[in-house]
């Protein structure tokens, strides 16, 4: 059965990890029908968490797409991951969900978790709900849970309902909106309803009073009418419920026990009453800045917002309608690479349980398989159109590691999963560093990588093991110094000649040229790893034949490539080359290359040389209490503190750091914070190592190059 946009709910379920999403997600299917059955984390038979790795570690580590119909309305429901190192799954499911559920523990509050994905309900301008879980636990604390989130989120979050005995005995709910007390039996399920008592009339009038100027405060009609008789009719307060909600003006707060399934089923009839529908919600802004409008009855354009890849299957894919209908047998354009997609099957999901369906419309939420040329964050439309919706920008990488090399075949196998897993996952950064000669991984912590290890293990069946990455060096010079290198090499017949006089410098721009030596050309290039060589040809009388200038250059290029101290690129440096000698027969572009490297290495250790490391500019976020132990961490780092300061609920720290003191920091931070802290780094230059760090680099690289 296909539903029309105005029935379509996509509702996404957050917070932070242990808040009870998936326990919810189970007691909405069977409120709805769709299971006979809840399933628990702990017995490991719940609808969305059913990868082998997410039941044994009993949390929720992918997105899962799940559907109900509810009344004359079909439920999307994304549950997601509550671990800030699988963000990348909660920003997917923001983009096509129209409403999120942000659930609290009523026993912990509002956690750091419901912090950070907050972040992004406001840069997806997402309208949201509240509920505050587990208020049947012994230590459940509603009234203070509520007072977080206010002092958190702001004045916008207003209760809907409050648990009249929560704790362990935990069984009644007080409505304010519908002013009925909700009593349920032993079981859960559905509730007796009953008048409120006399004792809980007072607060319960007040928090309705609260919804009704709330409701009426984003339409002047209903605003006058409120003025005017006091009150609102129940289809005038849930049109103003529903204006304040799509408007973010107002976040409604509810209550349940998710564990005895109590309350999940007023809160479904809300998403279905009052919450918007795809087609309520604004039009989706495209790459060129126009917009889209969620309507079945324009031209066909779907947005890819997750891939999966599956053993026996191969690619899933999951996508959104935004526009038009997707019917079976339909072919669809690739905006991005002109490729076409015909989609042989669609499906709806249930978890890891797909039914095929004949077609989806507009703002409907849908499953496909065996895409060849598509992947997340891919816009697809009908022949003719150009579309593209704008796309999910994810967070930057807070952790790299090195992959320890496997044998040659076990690393072409590697690679491959490697790049599948990067496909379906774009917080995952795979990196193959010709300067470093490692292949890098760049995820979002130390969980996330650890997810990936898993992934290649078990289901392509290759060990990898994370060593520590190198770190992208740099060498260059400080002071002037000639040098001179004669190559001779004489094997019988033709042999090999070239002597070349030259010096090094340090280059800046603009600098003057040497008053000495009479430059004859100058060619200033800048390198692929950065910085420059500044080859200046200054010789005179024919010393060198000008031919060989070339093969002088590249011989001293192969040297900045992998420098004489540690192997690491060198920069920003002057050679003049001003004299030497050649042969009539023996002398070539071999030769010549040989003689310059080996001239430019001599002069290079004469040039007084550094070593330069990557400095990163570190942004941290972290609160009061933990800052200290975080300042302190810091200082053992070489770290320089350019600022503090307040932002938001935060305090901000700015500091810069090698990033050879950076590694395994997000875990580091995580621990000290209890993870109440968050960073953001990016580089902000090269700058000198210590004396007694250049050192040990190259004594290392010395026994390095030993070993080789």
């Amino acid at each position: 059965m296909s539903f029309d946009t105005k029935n379509i709910r996509n509702v996404t379920l957050l917070g932070h990890s242990g808040c009870g999403k998936t326990t919810f997600a189970e007691c909405m299917l069977f409120e709805a029908g769709a299971i006979s059955r809840r399933g628990s984390v702990e017995e490991g038979n719940t609808q969305s968490d059913f990868t082998n790795i997410e039941r044994e570690r009993g949390n929720s580590l992918f997105s899962s797409l799940m559907h109900v119909e509810w009344k004359d309305s079909k439920i999307n429901i994304l549950d997601t991951p509550g671990f800030d190192d699988f963000v990348g799954e909660v920003i997917s499911s923001l983009k096509v969900a129209d409403t999120g559920v942000m659930l609290l523990n009523a026993k912990n509050g509002v956690e750091v978790g419901t912090e950070l994905i907050w972040d992004y309900v406001e840069q997806f301008e997402t309208p949201t709900i509240f509920v505050i879980n587990q208020a049947d636990h012994e230590k459940a604390d509603f009234d203070a849970t509520l007072d977080q989130a206010r002092n958190r989120f702001g004045h916008k979050v207003v209760p809907v309902q409050y648990p009249l005995n929560p704790g362990t005995g935990f069984n009644t709910i007080v409505d304010a909106l519908r002013m009925t007390l909700y009593v349920f039996p032993p079981e859960g399920g559905k509730p007796e309803k009953k008048p409120i008592p006399d004792s809980e009339i007072e607060r319960a009038q007040e928090m309705h009073n609260a919804l009704v100027e709330a409701a009426a405060e984003n339409d002047e009609g209903l605003m006058e009418k409120f003025f005017e008789e006091g009150s609102l009719t129940e289809e005038e307060l849930t049109e103003g419920l529903r204006i304040a909600i799509a408007h973010q003006e107002l976040y409604p707060v509810f209550c349940c026990s998710s564990t005895q399934n109590m309350g999940s089923g007023r809160i479904m009839g809300f998403i279905n009453d009052v919450c918007p529908s795809p087609a309520d919600r604004p039009a989706k802004l495209l790459e060129d800045g126009s917009r889209l409008k969620c309507d079945s009855n324009a031209d066909t354009t779907i947005f890819i917002y997750k891939t999966m890849s599956e053993p026996q299957v191969g690619n899933v894919t999951y996508f959104k309608v935004y526009s038009g209908t997707l019917s079976t047998g339909d072919e669809l354009v690739n905006a991005y690479n002109r490729t076409s997609e015909r989609f042989g099957q669609i499906f709806v999901a249930e978890g890891k349980n797909r039914e095929q369906v004949g077609l989806l419309k507009a703002g409907d939420i849908g499953v496909t398989v065996k895409l060849k040329n598509s992947h997340t964050n891919n816009t697809l439309n009908i022949k003719g159109e150009d579309r593209k919706i704008k796309a999910m920008r994810f967070p930057e990488p807070r952790i790299r590691v090195a992959v320890s090399p496997p044998s040659k075949g076990d690393m072409e196998k590697l690679m491959k999963a490697l790049h599948i897993i990067s496909e379906e996952d774009p917080t995952l950064i795979v990196e193959q560093s010709k300067t470093l000669k490692q292949t890098l991984l760049f995820g979002q912590g130390q969980l996330h990588l650890d997810l990936v290890k898993h992934r290649i293990e078990n289901l392509y069946g290759v060990s990898m093991d994370f060593i520590k990455p190198r770190i992208s060096y740099r060498e260059t010079i400080t002071k002037p110094a000639d040098t001179m290198y004669r190559h001779k090499k004489q094997t019988g017949g033709a042999g090999q000649f070239a002597e070349v006089h030259m010096r090094i410098e340090p280059y800046t721009d603009g600098m003057a040229d040497p008053s000495d030596l009479s430059v004859r050309n100058k060619d200033v290039e800048e390198l692929p790893w950065g910085g420059t060589l500044a080859f200046y040809w200054c010789i005179v009388g024919g010393s060198i034949d000008s031919k060989y200038s070339n093969a002088i250059k590249k011989g001293i290029l192969q040297k900045m490539e992998e420098g004489p101290l540690t192997g690491s690129p060198c920069q920003d440096i002057r050679v003049c080359v001003y004299d030497g000698k050649m042969h009539s027969v023996d002398s070539n572009d071999m030769a010549f290359m040989l003689a310059s490297t080996q001239a430019f290495k001599q002069g290079f250790k004469q040039a007084a040389p550094q070593i330069m490391e990557p400095i990163y500019k570190l942004e941290i976020l972290c609160s009061d209490d933990v800052m200290g132990d975080i300042m302190g961490d810091l200082q053992t780092r070489r770290a320089i503190i350019m600022g503090m300061g307040a932002e938001g609920h935060y305090q901000k720290i700015t500091a810069q750091v090698p990033l050879a003191e950076l590694y395994q920091y997000s875990s580091t931070l995580r621990s000290l914070s209890q993870g109440r802290a968050k960073f953001h780094q990016e580089f902000a230059e090269f700058n000198p190592v210590p004396h007694e760090i250049q050192q040990k680099l190259m004594e290392a690289h010395e026994e390095e190059a030993a070993e080789a």
